[in-house]
C-alpha cells in the first residue's frame, strides 16, 4: 500500500486531482447533508445530533465499503436490459428508485408544511411522542438516500482518478466537513422556516436530476448547483429585508413607548403644578 502512496506525494498531478476530488465530494455531499439535516429536525431535540451523526457516519461507512469493492461497482453501469431503445444499468435503476424516494420525500414534507389542517398520523416522523420509532424511521430513510448518494459519489470519484488512495483521502475529507457542517446546518434551517421550504425546494430537484439520470439524461452539476447558490442568495436578501423591518419595528416600538413614558411623565408633573397652586 505505501508503495503506491508514496510516488503519489511527489506528483503534481496527484495533488490535483485530489484537490479537485475533494471539492468535488464535499460539492456532493450537499445534497446528503441536506436531506440528513431537514430529516433529523422532525425528531425531538434531544435525538437530533445523534441522529445526524449516525447519519453521516453511515455516509462514510458506505463510501468506503463501495471503495473496497470497486471493481463490482464499475460493473453496475454496464446494460442489464434495454427498453425501446433505451439501455438501462443497474447504476441507473438505483438513481431512478433514489430520485423516486427523494421526490417523494420533498413532495410530502413540502404538502405537510403547506397543510393547514395535517391528519394525525400521516407520516411517523411527525409523531413526536413516538421516539424510538421516529429515530429508527428516520434512521431508516438516511440509509436508502446515502446508499444512492455513496454510489453517485464513489462513480464520479473513479471517473476522475484511478488512484484508491486519492479516493480514500477525498471521501475523508468530505465526510469531515459534512460532520463539522451537520449540525450548525440543521439548527440554520430549523431557525428559518423559509429556509425549510427552499431545502425541500433542492430535494426536489435533486431528485428530478437523479431520475433525468437514469434515464440518460445527464444534467450538468454546474446548472444545478448555480441555481441553488442563486436561489440561496435570493433567500439571503429576503432574510436580510426581513431582519431590518424587524428591527425597524422594533425602534418605532421602542420610541413610541418612549414617547407615552415622556408624555405620562409631564402629565404627572402637570397635575403636581396643579396641586401645588
Amino acid at each position: 500500500m505505501l508503495d503506491s502512496i508514496i510516488p503519489l506525494l511527489s506528483d503534481p498531478a496527484a495533488w490535483a486531482a485530489l484537490v479537485t476530488l475533494i471539492v468535488m465530494e464535499v460539492v456532493l455531499g450537499i445534497d446528503n447533508l441536506i436531506f440528513i439535516s431537514i430529516l433529523s429536525n422532525k425528531l425531538p431535540e434531544h435525538q437530533r445530533q445523534k441522529v445526524r451523526r449516525i447519519g453521516i457516519g453511515l455516509a462514510l461507512v458506505m463510501r468506503l465499503a463501495l471503495l473496497s469493492i470497486i471493481a463490482w461497482l464499475v460493473g453496475l453501469v454496464q446494460p442489464v436490459f434495454t427498453v425501446m431503445g433505451n439501455e438501462f444499468s443497474w447504476k441507473d435503476l438505483i438513481l431512478i428508485a433514489g430520485g423516486l424516494f427523494l421526490v417523494w420525500k420533498a413532495t410530502k414534507e413540502i404538502h405537510h408544511s403547506v397543510d393547514p389542517e395535517p391528519s394525525p398520523g400521516q407520516d411517523v416522523l411527525d409523531k413526536k411522542d413516538v421516539m424510538i420509532a421516529n429515530a429508527g424511521a428516520a434512521i431508516f430513510q438516511i440509509i436508502l438516500l446515502d446508499i444512492v448518494f455513496s454510489i453517485d459519489s464513489i462513480l464520479t470519484a473513479v471517473g476522475m482518478t484511478e488512484h484508491l488512495p486519492i479516493m480514500v483521502v477525498a471521501v475523508l475529507v468530505a465526510v469531515t466537513v459534512m460532520l463539522l457542517a451537520a449540525d450548525p446546518l440543521a439548527n440554520f434551517i430549523n431557525k428559518n422556516p423559509s429556509v425549510v421550504m427552499l431545502a425541500l425546494g433542492f430535494l426536489l430537484m435533486i431528485g428530478m436530476v437523479l431520475i433525468a439520470d437514469g434515464f440518460g439524461y445527464h444534467v450538468p452539476k454546474g446548472y444545478i448547483y448555480a441555481a441553488m447558490a442563486f436561489s440561496a442568495g435570493v433567500e439571503a436578501l429576503n432574510m436580510l429585508g426581513r431582519r431590518s423591518a424587524s428591527k425597524k419595528e422594533k425602534a418605532e416600538l421602542a420610541r413610541a413607548e418612549a414617547d407615552a413614558a415622556e408624555a405620562r411623565a409631564r402629565k404627572a408633573e402637570a397635575e403636581a403644578a396643579a396641586e401645588r397652586g
